[in-house]
Order: structure tokens, then C-alpha cells, then sequence
């Protein structure tokens, strides 16, 4: 893409010209209009380019469940924990994991502590470990939903083929579209329209998200992340809600195709396969997680070293679950900056980059968002 191309997506000129045909399409909306989007970078990007403040009072803009740190069960994270005492062994996980609080300990704790817990870039860095620590055991935390579970299962299927006996995953990889379906099937999440992520749009494709508009009607948007980008994602959703329609609109046709990534998909079928999973804040969710198959069941650290899920205990106090569902929003939890900050955080939320409360915290001001580097 070229420069002069990604600029339009940045250009002030269309973006108010979109805000204008938001703003008359609202003038003859009958209610008010919620809108959820289900990626943490969109929240960020909402952010930083001002984009609530803009809007019409009629239309709010809601977190979902698209940080994939933050939707890992309880349970997961005091598993991950668990396994951090087992001996000979290396624990390859990305950053963002370090510092969520599990019941009793963290992974940084952990480290502190003398375990050999390793930060990773990508499952690749940690299929190297293995390489050149044949003597122990590097099991790799996955976490992450259809963006990285592809890459995982390459290295599952390199380490079969170099011979890496010393190479595992521990997989809690969620998949997006059964999440969006829970979301529908809880009385208590009130949305209008989905503003549909990016990066993972582009692996599983655009038809990936038809059986939920056809189930539930319920409007959808595909969105990149320049501030143009969201606000047509914007634009399209509440045009639906006036025409009183609901379908499938892909405004990120540059990255975005129908079928998606059909070789990274058939990578992640091959090596993985869907089972129920566990959500932070919604809870079991049919064929929305992955296993390691049988074939690779080698290499499965759950498998191998018969590692058991405890039960989430989730913590006290913290709404980090209604927030990734959108009940709550960040300051609306009573731990919110008096108890939980990024320095010391509490719950998962305010941890990762793409947390909900982390980017309140960061941007939040004074009931609007921070716009640093804004172009609106």
C-alpha cells in the first residue's frame, strides 16, 4: 500500500464527511445506538483519533471481547502459573501474559522467583529454545485467537519434522465468531452492531461472520484501523439500523476477502481442532477454542504432561468479565484507578496494550477520549 494510499484512510477531509453523514442519518434514528467493537486494537484506534467525541449523543461505542489476554479463562492463567514450578522446564509466552494476576501468583512472579519463564515474540522464537536447549522441556503458552493460532500450528507441524521432542503448547486459543454468537445468546449484553476486527478478518474471512447476521439480524461492519476506516464502519452500521436491515458490510476490502486466508486456515484445521472453551465473562462457549490434535497429541503439554484447567476464581472486585462484554465500562468498576492501574493491575483488562481499562486509563479525559495523534 502506498503512502498516498494510506493517507486517504487518515485524511481529516473524508473523515468529516463521514461524520456528517453519520450525523444526519442520526437525526431520524428513533433510539439510541450501541455499537460494540470486538478488536482491542479498534479501541485504541478509537481513542486516539477522538472518535467517541465526535459521534452524536445518540450513538455509544462499546468494548468487546477482542483482547486476547483478557478473554483467557481464570483458570488458564493459574494453569499457566502451575506449570511455570515444573521442573527441567521453560516457559516461552508473549509479554502481555507476564503480568496477569492469576489466584495467587503471576508469570512475573514466577520469574522473580526463579523460574525460567521466557518472553517470546512468536512461537517460532520458541520452537529456536527448543532447538538449542535440547535438555529441557519448552512448553509455549498459546493464547491468541485465529491471527495466531496459524502460526503455532507451523510450528507444531516444523517441530515434528525437525524432530524437537522438547518442543510443547499449551493451547488456549479462542476462536472469534462462536464468541460473537455467545454474545447474542446473553440477555445482558446490549448491542446494535458489531464492528468486526481487523487482523482476524483477514485470516478467516469475511464469510466467516454470515450464520451469526443471518441468525441473530443483527448489523456487522469488517473495519481496518485508520480513523476513516472506522468511521465507514460507523457510517454503514447505523444506515442499516435506519433502512432497518441487517447484513454483512466489508469496508476493509484492501486486506479483508471473502474467504480469507484459505492456506493459514487449512494450517490451524490441520493441526488444531475446535472444542468448547472457557471465556473470561461469558463462560463455556461451544466450539470456540482449539486442541492439538492426536496426531500431534506429542507435543500437546496438556496431553503430555496431563496438566488440569482448575476452575476460574475469578477476583474479587474486579469487573474486568462485564467489561469485555460490554455490560460495564472501565470506570464504572470500583477498582478503577484506586485500587487498579497499569502499575499495579488487578485484572487482565488493565494489563494488555489492547485492554479495555488500560486504554481508558491511558486516553480517558474528562469524558473524552484523548485524540493523541488524532486527525479528526
Amino acid at each position: 500500500m502506498s503512502i498516498k494510499h494510506l493517507g486517504e484512510y487518515r485524511d481529516p477531509e473524508i473523515a468529516r464527511g463521514l461524520i456528517e453523514g453519520i450525523r444526519k442519518t442520526c437525526k431520524t434514528c428513533r433510539r439510541p445506538i450501541c455499537l460494540m467493537e470486538v478488536c482491542g486494537t479498534h479501541t485504541v484506534s478509537i481513542f486516539r483519533n477522538d472518535i467517541r467525541s465526535v459521534l452524536p449523543e445518540g450513538i455509544s461505542l462499546i468494548s468487546g471481547p477482542g483482547c486476547p489476554v483478557c478473554v483467557t479463562d481464570q483458570g488458564e492463567i493459574d494453569a499457566f502459573v502451575d506449570i511455570a514450578g515444573m521442573d527441567n522446564t521453560i516457559i516461552a509466552t508473549f509479554g502481555d501474559l507476564m503480568r496477569v494476576p492469576g489466584s495467587r501468583s503471576s508469570l512475573q512472579q514466577q520469574r522473580a522467583e526463579g523460574r525460567d519463564i521466557r518472553v517470546v515474540y512468536s512461537s517460532m522464537d520458541a520452537l529456536d529454545m527448543a532447538a538449542g536447549n535440547p535438555e529441557k522441556k519448552v512448553i509455549f503458552l498459546g493464547v491468541g485467537f485465529e491471527t495466531t493460532a496459524p502460526t503455532v500450528a507451523a510450528s507444531l507441524l516444523l517441530a515434528e519434522e525437525r524432530g524437537l521432542d522438547n518442543y510443547y503448547v499449551l493451547s488456549a486459543h479462542k476462536l472469534v465468531p462462536p464468541a460473537l454468537s455467545g454474545l447474542m445468546a446473553n440477555r445482558k449484553v446490549r448491542t446494535d452492531g458489531f464492528i468486526l476486527p481487523g487482523h482476524v478478518s483477514v485470516i478467516i474471512g469475511a464469510n466467516a461472520y454470515r450464520p451469526l447476521v443471518e441468525q441473530y439480524r443483527i448489523p456487522c461492519a469488517i473495519a481496518g484501523f485508520e480513523p476513516v476506516d472506522i468511521l465507514q464502519a460507523i457510517y454503514g452500521l447505523v444506515r442499516q439500523m435506519e433502512d432497518h436491515t441487517a447484513r454483512l458490510e466489508n469496508t476493509y476490502k484492501r486486506a479483508v476477502s471473502a474467504d480469507g486466508n484459505v492456506k493459514a486456515l487449512n494450517l490451524m484445521h490441520e493441526i488444531f481442532e475446535t472444542v468448547d472453551a472457557s471465556w473470561r465473562g461469558i463462560g463455556i462457549i461451544p466450539a470456540s477454542g482449539l486442541k492439538i490434535r492426536k496426531r500431534f497429541a506429542a507435543h500437546d503439554a496438556q496431553e503430555a504432561f496431563s496438566i488440569k484447567i482448575p476452575a476460574a476464581r475469578e477476583i474479587k472486585g474486579c469487573s474486568c468479565g462485564e467489561i469485555l462484554t460490554g455490560i460495564m465500562t472501565p470506570p464504572e468498576c470500583p477498582l478503577y484507578k484506586k485500587v487498579c492501574t497499569p502499575e499495579n493491575p488487578v485484572g487482565p483488562c488493565m494489563v494488555s496494550s489492547e485492554g479495555s481499562c488500560a486504554a481508558f486509563y491511558r486516553y480517558h479525559r474528562s469524558g473524552k477520549d484523548g485524540a493523541e495523534g488524532g486527525v479528526i
